[in-house]
């Protein structure tokens, strides 16, 4: 059994690799900071003994991502999950101040690069005649927020895209779900707010949030269920919290 996570060196890509290694799946992990991709697959290797793939690039590339996917051996190809799990958060601008490169980050990673992933890898599982995709999106992705704006648009666009996937890949026998997260503590809001740790720690006060593994859990669950049943789309948030813009703080 092989699974195919993007974005894997930390946050929830890590969690879900962590998780699935140690019930002895081997495991193609992807990322831009090959020190730490390196450190973490022979943490896993040597930790669960399975075997793993590394895979350094940047989702955003779709040249990129081809060269990387095209040079996978044979013996690697019977894909059972991709988690097209990179993707981040830049900023709390409103719209009329965005910062352009901001957004073309978001929409590049958020956006393209699950496209771009899931363009090289779903022909793939097609050929295998098995497989499922597990798009993270966000409860960003479900309704919008003040100074949300293009993060919220992008997780938008990843909710119709795993609605029209599920459409497209269920003649192939392919599953597609989408596991859509509120809080969660991990990087995102470190990258949010640019490297402003304090900030980062301001979004949880006086709540306790989700973390990286019970996303993984939640991902394991999905991916472990019956062959006849395929679960469409799981929105999952921390009991302190109602919805995106509702929580309470102690």
């Amino acid at each position: 059994m092989i699974v195919f996570i993007t974005g894997a060196t930390a946050g929830i890509g890590q969690a879900t690799a962590e998780l699935f290694a140690k019930n002895g799946y081997d495991l193609i992990i992807t990322g831009r900071r090959k020190e730490r991709l390196d450190e973490f697959s022979k943490h896993l290797k040597s930790t669960y003994k399975i075997d793993v793939l590394n895979l350094n690039f940047d989702v955003r590339n779709v040249k990129e991502v081809e060269s990387a996917i095209n040079s996978i051996p044979t013996e690697w190809k019977k894909i059972n999950v991709l988690l097209n799990n990179a993707g981040l958060a830049l900023g709390i601008s409103p719209i009329q101040e965005g910062i352009i490169d901001d957004w073309e980050r978001m929409i590049d990673t958020n956006v393209k690069g699950l496209l771009y992933m899931t363009r090289t890898i779903a022909p793939i599982m097609i050929q295998n005649g098995f497989g499922h995709i597990i798009n993270i999106g966000s409860i960003a992705g479900k309704e919008v927020y003040a100074n949300g704006n293009v993060y919220c648009a992008t997780k938008f666009a990843v909710d119709a895209l795993n609605k029209s996937m599920r459409i497209d890949l269920l003649p192939h026998n392919i599953k597609v779900t989408a596991i859509n997260p509120g809080m969660v503590e991990t990087e995102f809001s470190i990258v949010r707010f640019k490297g402003d740790v304090e900030r980062a720690k301001n979004a949880y006060k006086g709540i306790q949030p989700l973390v990286a593994e019970d996303i993984a859990e939640t991902i394991y669950w999905v991916a472990t269920r019956p062959a006849h049943v395929n679960i469409n789309d799981i929105v999952i948030v921390a009991a302190a919290q109602a919805n995106a813009t509702i929580a309470i703080r102690k």
